[in-house]
């Protein structure tokens, strides 16, 4: 189930609030910008299909997104529990960082959990199937995917070349609560 938990970001221990239903999460994200919708396919969508296939079954949503937004280029990531790089690959964005554009994600299938840290803030969302986040180019967050990762999720880009996390230096993330596994 989709989540969203805001934190004092001095106090990672207990949340400040919890929400669980989409409309809610969606609420709470757009007041400081953050954009989280709801997604559905167009056409059924068979494990393992191509990212030709995963990419028309949502081509409604990604041109609104794109024409709405400027994005240039759409793509699809996919990464499983045994890929044999998923220890590195999810080091890679632990640490609070920011990108000069900004970073979109619809997750087709599986999960993974973004950390916002806006104005003494921490906004931990985790998105699962059906969820798409855009979060603002120059927000600081951190990405985290379990240490058994399973997604297949959908990207938009103005840019692909521009995307580079900008690391902060701040430690703040090592202080809050990292995704467990998502069992399905």
């Amino acid at each position: 189930m989709s989540r969203l938990r805001i934190f004092d970001e001095n106090h990672p221990a207990t949340p400040l609030s919890l929400h669980a239903e989409h409309a809610a999460i969606a609420r709470e994200l757009g007041k400081v910008g953050v954009r989280f919708e709801q997604w559905a396919a167009n056409q059924p969508i068979a494990p393992g299909a191509g990212q030709d296939t995963v990419i028309a079954a949502y081509r409604n949503d990604i041109d609104r997104l794109m024409r709405e937004e400027g994005y240039q280029s759409v793509d699809v990531i996919s990464l499983a529990p045994d890929h044999p790089d998923r220890a590195a690959l999810r080091q890679k964005f632990l640490s609070e960082h920011t990108h000069s554009e900004d970073e979109v994600r619809f997750f087709v299938a599986g999960a993974g959990q973004f950390t916002l840290h806006i104005a003494g803030k921490v906004y931990e969302v985790l998105c699962e199937q059906g969820d798409l986040i855009g979060v603002p180019d120059g927000t600081r967050h951190w990405f985290d995917m379990s240490e058994a990762p399973y997604f297949v999720a959908i990207r938009l880009f103005t840019n692909k070349e521009g995307w580079v996390a900008n690391f902060t230096g701040s430690d703040i993330a090592a202080g809050f609560p990292r995704m467990q596994p998502v069992t399905t």
